[in-house]
């Protein structure tokens, strides 16, 4: 049995959910103060699947190592510790005004995509918002290429805003893996809900709470988890793949900095309430000049110019609009991280974004074959369903491999961004197959569903429209192959 602690406060429906009464594991910084009712000392509750880095409800790393006794991967030998589940979880909450754990003393590996509890129960819940909140609007949300706006203050409200913003400042502080499974399950249904949901989790949420001060994270983190929604203000139109020839500017005046220039395919930008804006200090310094900033829509007043929402192909409910910064005055309190270090925060942000990224894509992929295989199967033509056809069932059975082995690399990109370790090849190589997989899997769904799956009424062809964007944003195939190659020539000319 599994104890679930309800935690409100912004947290909204994401559960807290600890994994009672299995075996308890060693993490040396537990004390018995911090857990008294624990069997040890050194020992606390953990996950019933103690092998990755998780940043837990407190948003920092850590990785669980076993404590003595029996262990298997999902569903630890019961041992009768259910009075300790909720102390072990009120102390790992607490962690998220406290001090980093200390390091483990051994590591266990496993499956990157075998859930904990608490991860089934978030896939759980997120599936059924997504079919109950999400699937009733996205033809009409597809047909008007708009976000209904009341689906936006329901994704916050559900807390799918703040996945792994601490609970201290409204979020549900979860793991990174966490924010990949509601933007996967997002995705089955419309991708489009899904790219706003990832970029305002893992570039807006991520870059305040990795790169801001305290005083930054407590004025912009609970807005972020619970209210307003976030867009990340890179590209301009001559710095696409090179993101870091940028012509915006930032010049200082007292104690402001004053903005001038242009963003372009600013993704979230019609809905944002907050900005985060990259703009050169000293054009001179190549990328060494570029500087991040936190914008308020509401303080830049009519400095702050959204643009024509562009007519999009695909995920057509995700604005995409350009943006004019006509003497926007920034506090330097707005400044997110040192000056000069904006490049530092778009790469570490935007390593993680490609795992996002490709989970969108991997959800998009299985929610092509969700609505394309049954249509296959009651479809009847020359006496038979078409699915029973030899031929359509390899079809099926490729996409489905080939489905796994995505899913499997942006996983374990996930994973090793809980665990703290370098991800720049890993996030290619989801990012780069998600995205080719999408593409395969979404064009043979529409023609798995044969003239119908042609028909506008009919998902498949959303699917297919939506696809070509995971080749194009967040790196383009060619710059993930070019990132491979280069990881490579590292390796092998050493």
């Amino acid at each position: 049995m599994a104890t679930a602690l309800a935690l409100r406060g912004g947290g909204g429906l994401l559960p807290t959910l600890r994994h009672g009464p299995y075996r308890l594991f060693r993490w040396p910084s537990v004390t018995a103060t911090s857990a008294p009712a624990l069997a040890s000392p050194a020992t606390w509750c953990s996950p019933s699947f103690p092998v990755h880095g998780s940043r837990g409800l407190a948003g920092r790393t850590a990785v669980m190592a076993p404590a003595q006794g029996p262990t298997r991967y999902l569903g630890i030998r019961n041992v009768d510790v259910a009075a300790a589940v909720a102390t072990a979880a009120a102390a790992r909450r607490s962690v998220s005004t406290g001090a980093a754990p200390s390091p483990p003393e051994e590591v266990v590996p496993g499956p990157a995509t075998a859930f904990t509890e608490e991860e089934a129960l978030l896939q759980d819940m997120v599936s059924k918002f997504a079919a109950r909140n999400v699937a009733p609007l996205v033809a009409l949300m597809d047909a008007k290429a708009e976000l209904e706006p009341s689906l936006l203050a329901q994704l916050f409200e559900a807390g799918l805003m703040g996945v792994e913003v601490p609970a201290v400042h409204g979020g549900g502080g979860m793991s990174f893996t966490s924010a990949i499974i509601v933007i996967e399950e997002l995705a089955k249904v419309d991708p489009a809900v899904s790219a706003v949901v990832d970029i305002h989790n893992t570039l807006l949420c991520n870059a305040v709470r990795r790169h801001g001060t305290d005083a930054q994270a407590a004025e912009w983190l609970p807005r972020l988890a619970t209210s307003s929604l976030g867009a990340f203000c890179l590209s301009e139109a001559g710095s696409g793949s090179d993101a870091f020839a940028l012509k915006t500017r930032a010049v200082r005046d007292g104690d402001d900095w004053v903005l001038n220039g242009t963003k372009s395919w600013i993704s979230n930008a019609k809905e944002a309430d907050i900005f985060l804006v990259f703009a050169t200090v000293e054009p001179a310094a190549g990328h060494r000049g570029i500087t991040a900033f936190l914008v308020d829509r509401t303080a830049a007043k009519d400095r702050l110019v959204v643009g024509r929402k562009e007519d999009k192909l695909g995920i057509r409910a995700s604005s995409c609009c350009e943006l004019t910064l006509d003497g926007v005055r920034v506090p330097a309190d707005n400044v997110l991280g040192p000056v000069g270090q904006g490049y530092k925060i778009a790469i570490g942000g935007l390593n993680e974004g490609r795992v996002g990224i490709g989970a969108q894509l991997v959800g998009l992929a299985q929610g092509a074959m969700d609505v394309a295989l049954p249509y296959a199967a009651e479809r009847h033509q020359f006496g038979r369903p078409v699915a029973d056809n030899q031929g359509m069932q390899f079809q099926f059975a490729q996409a489905a491999t080939e489905l796994a082995a995505a899913r499997a690399l942006v996983y374990n990109a996930a994973r090793l961004v809980d665990a703290g370790l370098p991800v720049v090849a890993d996030a290619a190589y989801a990012k780069l197959y998600a995205s080719q997989v999408a593409d395969r899997v979404a064009a043979a769904g529409v023609n798995w569903a044969g003239g119908v799956g042609y028909m506008r009424d009919f998902p498949a062809e959303k699917f297919f429209r939506d696809a070509k964007i995971g080749q194009i944003y967040e790196g383009t195939t060619n710059m993930h192959l070019a990132t491979i190659a280069k990881l490579l020539a590292e390796k092998y000319k050493a």
